[in-house]
């Protein structure tokens, strides 16, 4: 047996450049792993996939799905696909991240699944090569295999890695209501945004360790959507800069939306929220 961990990430940026040929958004963001983790154990068995978890801490936990449809269990099959061999694998998941919030908690479980299954069958795989099982999972698993801070390009799975930003806490709300990220896409294809983030400008920024700099070039073109169906964003968002938050977005089509801080001001954030009915996580950089 052994054990894994699942990282959530945030969005930094996040800006849609077109509609590909194949019909995919030409995506340009940048992403970065929090401490917020998911908690896995694999063992071996037989053959096939076996999937537990425990959602009980998390609101809505109790809609996941615990077969194909899950994309740790989806993980796992594309792994035995591309060794050509049925490795069995039980997994024991601990679901810490909420869910359908924008913060990868399905990507980051099926990213862990595959590392995890590497070293089960010590096979000694590359990071390319997991990259790769993840893609097939999902457009933000290769992110989550590496982890750290990168700019995703493509439909998210070309990956250039950034130098390490500050250790900033970081303090996340999760307002109640659920984005499809389906739904996302179309409405903001109908109605698309006016401002992008300026990344190679931010990329530079962040790299100087010009930091208020950079968080007033941060932006999220899926914002003015989600706020259509969840406008409580827009008070998060107030409520968290008046209490002292450097920067304050929605990761990923939604509904969370983070404070990036020093530690001194992080109990004068999270109480901001509070009474909003979201709910507060308090994590950090990672």
């Amino acid at each position: 047996m052994i054990k894994e961990i699942g990282r959530a990430k945030i969005n930094l940026t996040l800006d849609i450049l077109g509609v590909r040929a194949d019909g995919y958004h030409e995506l340009s963001t940048i992403m970065q792993t929090v401490a917020l983790a998911d908690e896995l154990e694999l063992k071996k068995i037989s053959s096939g996939v076996n999937l537990k978890m425990d959602a009980s801490r998390i609101k809505g936990g109790e809609k996941i799905s615990v077969d194909e449809k899950n994309l740790a269990w989806r993980a796992a099959v594309e792994f035995q696909k591309f060794c050509g061999k049925d490795f069995g694998v039980e997994i024991s998941l601990i679901k810490k991240i909420p869910v359908a919030a924008g913060l990868a908690g399905g990507s980051t479980d099926a990213a862990a699944v595959i590392r995890g299954m590497n070293r089960l069958y010590e096979l000694n795989l590359t990071e390319s090569e997991l990259c790769e099982i993840g893609g097939r999972v999902g457009s933000d698993v290769p992110f989550c295999v590496i982890g750290g801070t990168c700019l995703a390009e493509g439909r998210g799975e070309i990956l250039t890695k950034l130098a390490p930003i500050k250790n900033f806490s970081v303090v996340l709300a999760k307002p109640d209501g659920e984005i499809s990220t389906a739904w996302a896409y179309k409405t903001y294809d109908e109605n698309p945004a006016k401002i992008h983030p300026p990344n190679a400008e931010i990329i530079e920024q962040l790299k100087r360790g010009e930091y208020d700099a950079a968080f007033k070039n941060f932006s999220n073109v899926f914002e003015d959507v989600a706020i259509k169906k969840i406008p409580v964003i827009v008070d998060l968002k107030s409520k968290m800069l008046a209490a002292g938050a450097k920067v304050a977005l929605m990761s990923g089509s939604g509904a969370t939306v983070f404070a990036l801080t020093d530690e001194k001001s992080v109990k004068k954030i999270s109480s901001s929220v509070e009474g909003t009915g979201a709910q507060v996580f308090i994590t950090k950089i990672f």
